[in-house]
């Protein structure tokens, strides 16, 4: 049985949200210019009336704001619900992105200045006869300094599966994440340091109290994130401010890094304020509201300030420290990632600069990170082996990063249901920010690669083999069966076994998925050795 705080929450807006304002009584604007009927559907929120556009297969409505813009006095404060409005609202185009700065991602090229962007935006199946759906949400990622939740096209997950899926956006970098003593005195709630986290919940809310007039159940609510997304999404696990929000999660190729401390967030912080010239004390808060975008953002550079805080109001206990405890979540949760996770960050870090690799740095790098087990890492991996050093480098920190996702996997898998995977797609084409470099870089399967057999990325639909189309329709139908009922298994599909200690995981390469038991992940990626070398924290 549901809590029942989240069934009054959805019965005090049932009244406004009722079934004649849903989407089988859509509405065509007055006057409005459309190319055919019922084209731009309206859809009655809480808030407002909102028109979207219905194409053949996908409806979707944009831009639809579920909080005020966190401008000037709302700045570093938790997120306010959105004024009404009259009349019917646009919803056929993109809300602002959060502040950010530049990135290789199509549509990055310049920073992003605007703080008025807490929009989400939601995708439905054309067909308005269907009721009820299960509801998607993803929480994008893009290390919490970069992204929007217009990134990602969900339409071909939509058609496939009959989901609702929803995309959000959430202050991101210092906007989103910044602490110091006086802003902690500033916010009285105690939303210092989480404000990105609390727009997440605030994105959640607005799905529970508005879903259903797109055709959504407000019951049966996936939430889900890829790197930095999966890992707000493992902080919303452990939220209270979260619970009853959502019913289960996905975690890709994140959620097994701690949040930042009290100690630590307080230290980045009052640096962060310092070089921004705002002294510590009662008129820090006002400086810093008062610094433009621009110059948060040049600080940024200097001084990170992002991720959650725990030993918080909204993050009392680290989601880490609740995992080793068994007392994270008992919510059905997918855990994995990619096969080659850091080639893509190390190339970008150093090919893509035009700063390769020696083989000398390498032995440097190695030194450096592992201390007194370096000499093993050397052992296992010679550098002459790889295709060039940088590719050695990637190769030694992904089997480093794949052991640790494992441990990952068990210790989820002692709080609750737990279905393990790999992605181990090796042909190319890669995601489309080093897919259109044309560089014969050889990235394997890495990070952000799994995302375009789920749906399409950066705007962009890949040339996959037939092999790979099969492998992509595959993989939806076991993440569309997850978002139904809690269970990836699917018919006409390997089984996904449910994943226990030292278990068997689901590794997915084209054409098909396979059972693959821990020997032989613990071999590909030299576990013997991480585990005794770096093992996750």
């Amino acid at each position: 049985m549901r809590a029942s705080a989240r069934t009054v929450l959805v019965a005090v807006v049932s009244a406004a949200v009722s079934a004649a304002t849903a989407l089988t009584a859509t509405a065509q604007l007055g006057g409005g210019d459309s190319d055919y009927p019922g084209q731009y559907p309206v859809v009655r929120t809480d808030k407002g009336a909102v028109r979207g556009e219905a194409k053949a297969m996908v409806t979707s409505f944009k831009g639809i704001p579920y909080a005020k813009a966190p401008v000037g006095g709302l700045r570093w404060k938790a997120p306010q619900p959105a004024g009404a409005w009259q009349g019917v609202r646009d919803a056929t185009r993109f809300g602002g992105s959060c502040v950010q700065g530049t990135g290789w991602d199509p549509g990055y090229e310049q920073p992003t200045l605007t703080e008025d962007c807490l929009y989400l935006n939601v995708y439905v199946p054309s067909d308005a006869g269907k009721r009820k759906l299960p509801v998607f949400v993803w929480n994008h990622g893009g290390g919490n300094t970069g992204g929007a939740g217009r990134d990602t096209n969900p339409d071909k997950f939509v058609t496939r599966e009959d989901v609702v899926y929803v995309t959000i956006n959430y202050r991101l970098g210092a906007m989103g994440y910044l602490l110091t003593p006086a802003l902690e005195q500033d916010n009285t709630d105690g939303a210092a340091g989480n404000f990105g986290i609390l727009d997440q919940q605030a994105a959640l809310r607005w799905v529970q109290r508005n879903i259903g007039a797109f055709g959504g159940d407000a019951d049966n609510v996936t939430l889900a994130g890829q790197s930095a997304g999966a890992s707000n999404t493992a902080v919303q696990l452990a939220a209270p401010g979260a619970r009853g929000l959502f019913d289960r999660a996905i975690l890709q190729s994140g959620g097994g890094n701690a949040a930042r401390t009290l100690t630590s967030a307080r230290t980045s912080g009052e640096r962060f304020a310092a070089e921004l010239g705002c002294a510590p004390g009662a008129d820090q808060a006002a400086c810093l509201r008062a610094k433009s975008p621009a110059e948060i953002l040049a600080t940024q550079q200097k001084v990170g300030t992002s991720g959650a805080v725990a030993g918080t109001p909204v993050l009392p206990e680290d989601p880490v420290a609740l995992m080793k405890a068994g007392k994270l979540t008992r919510l059905p949760v997918i855990v994995g990632g990619t096969s080659d996770e850091r080639q893509q960050a190390v190339f970008g870090q150093y090919d893509y600069r035009g700063d390769p690799l020696t083989a000398a740095r390498v032995d440097e790098l190695i030194g450096s990170s592992y201390g007194g087990g370096a000499d093993k890492v050397r052992a296992a991996y010679d550098v002459g082996d790889y295709w060039s050093p940088t590719v050695a480098w990637g190769a030694i920190t992904s089997d480093e990063r794949a052991c640790r996702d494992r441990t990952l996997r068990e210790r989820l898998a002692a709080n609750t249901r737990t279905y393990g995977y790999e992605f181990a797609e090796k042909d190319g084409p890669p995601f489309t920010s080093i897919w259109r470099l044309g560089t014969d870089y050889p990235f394997g399967a890495t990070h952000v690669n799994d995302l375009g057999y789920l749906w399409d990325y950066l705007g962009t639909a890949l040339p996959f083999s037939t092999a790979q189309v099969d492998l992509s329709n595959q993989m939806i139908s076991y993440w569309g069966s997850f978002a139904k009922d809690g269970d990836p298994n699917t018919a006409l599909a390997p089984a996904w076994p449910r994943y226990a200690a030292q278990g068997d995981v689901l590794q997915f390469h084209a054409p098909s998925a396979d059972r693959v038991g821990p020997a032989a992940i613990g071999a590909a990626h030299n576990c013997a050795l991480w585990d005794e070398v770096s093992p996750l924290p």
